[in-house]
């Protein structure tokens, strides 16, 4: 069994994107300056080294805002060519508007221009040799499945859809419509399916088959564990997969699998979370201020009624708080009855939906930050009609509640309006997972993530 061949997995591809665009680019940089009299980025300068840095910063920052290292467009031509436009004329923007950091403003203003071209083409024409070198499926790591069909169907269809595995075989009871590799559990042991496939990982859901199969299977991924293959259960590749929790952990063993993240309790990073939220309140606060007049007069010709919208909502430890918006809906909207919000929801006025998909109508609840009832990031406050009921639809439902509930959210960002059980079960489960993972850089990412929605319109 030969497992040297190389296989690459998702984040070791997304890995080499960043090193190499940054590479090119100050490639590109130097190259520019020694043969085509570009002097904007001299590499003669004493502080090119902070130049440099600060460059490869800004440009790994607005590349994820605007998804340059989102694995789902990594195949989709006209993707890759908008993010490296955004990308490279924001990080030039950027870059250019903070001369105290970076090189000083050249006289010829075409140098800005070069640098702009410079930051873009090498990128552009590395992304098609990474589709042709790097993105097909002798590529991708081999990835062998074991589990009754009812329950990997979904993730073996989404394994091909999105084409960022390898899915060479599974084993199972029955063949699923549509997912080629089929072997029947009864008929084959794992341990000759596997040797059949190079450099692979095993991914094991054992939950209902017979103990005579599990036992075999036991004793099969015994050996490859000895041999140093990689073996995950399905829990752990769902994980991956889709980044929130799967729904096999909402039963009566849930505090086996889901757990508060340590940093739920460290006073670091509490105290960092805190500074975030009192920083980003008073520049919302002030951008608020700027804003309320324009709304205030558009208000009263394109959303006559009140101008702010209260509602009380559930927060931390289930205290109940008021929650302060822009209104975005017609007066009355409810008449006393609470109604879920939908995408498209026809109570939603003209003057409102730029409201909503602009996120000014969110602008108010920074006051709600400053008191202390909300957070930047963390799960999104429901009211108390709605928490009750789902409460006794959705197992554990309020473990969110654990935490500050937040302006955005990992679900937020994840996942679009839910107005019905099933949706709200699949936001919650993205709630736990942010609860469980919780750190730094998860909330990075989902403030970047947060970003990218308005910027582009994407999501609710």
């Amino acid at each position: 069994m030969n497992i040297n061949k190389k296989k690459y997995n998702i984040y070791e591809r997304i890995s080499l994107l960043r090193v190499v665009d940054i590479t090119l680019i100050l490639l590109g940089l130097n190259i520019s300056f020694t043969y085509l009299d570009f002097t904007y980025f001299n590499f003669n300068k004493q502080y090119i080294f902070y130049w440099a840095v600060l460059l490869t910063i800004y440009y790994l920052i607005i590349g994820e805002v605007f998804q340059l290292y989102n694995p789902k467009i990594l195949n989709n031509r006209y993707d890759i060519f908008r993010s490296i436009i955004l990308t490279s004329y924001f990080t030039t923007i950027t870059y250019v508007i903070t001369p105290f950091l970076t090189p000083d403003l050249p006289s010829n203003r075409l140098q800005i221009i070069y640098f702009f071209l410079i930051l873009s083409i090498p990128v552009f024409l590395w992304r098609f040799l990474y589709l042709w070198m790097f993105f097909s499926p002798e590529k991708f790591k081999n990835i062998i499945f074991v589990g009754k069909s009812d329950k990997i169907s979904a993730i073996l269809k989404a394994i091909n859809k999105n084409n960022i595995h390898n899915l060479k075989a599974y084993l199972s009871d029955k063949e699923i419509n549509d997912v080629k590799g089929f072997s029947s559990i009864e008929e084959v042991k794992l341990s000759t399916l596997a040797n059949n496939h190079n450099n692979y990982e095993i991914v094991v859901c054992t939950g209902g088959f017979p103990l005579s199969i599990v036992n075999s299977i036991d004793k099969d991924l015994l050996f490859f564990f000895e041999k140093g293959i990689e073996i995950k259960s399905f829990e752990n590749f769902y994980e991956e997969i889709y980044q929130r929790v799967p729904k096999e952990y909402l039963n009566e063993n849930f505090y086996k699998f889901i757990s508060l993240n340590q940093n739920n309790s460290n006073r670091f990073y509490l105290f960092i979370l805190r500074t975030l939220d009192l920083v980003s309140s008073l520049f919302g606060l002030s951008v608020m201020l700027l804003v309320t007049p324009i709304v205030f007069i558009c208000n009263l010709f394109f959303n006559k009624g009140p101008l702010f919208y209260t509602q009380k909502r559930m927060g931390m430890s289930g205290e109940l708080f008021t929650i302060y918006k822009f209104r975005t809906m017609v007066p009355n909207a409810e008449n006393g009855t609470a109604i879920w919000a939908s995408k498209n929801d026809v109570r939603i006025t003209y003057f409102g939906k730029f409201l909503r998909d602009t996120r000014i109508d969110e602008l108010p609840q920074f006051f709600n930050i400053i008191k202390g009832d909300m957070s930047i990031i963390g799960p999104r406050p429901e009211r108390p009609e709605f928490v009750k009921e789902l409460a006794k639809e959705i197992p554990f439902y309020t473990i969110r509640n654990i935490i500050r509930p937040g302006l955005t959210g990992w679900a937020q960002v994840n996942y679009p309006y839910a107005n019905s059980v099933e949706e709200q079960e699949i936001k919650l489960r993205y709630d736990l997972y942010y609860i469980k993972e919780r750190t730094t850089f998860l909330d990075f990412k989902i403030l970047i993530k947060t970003f990218t929605t308005v910027l582009l319109k994407k999501g609710q």
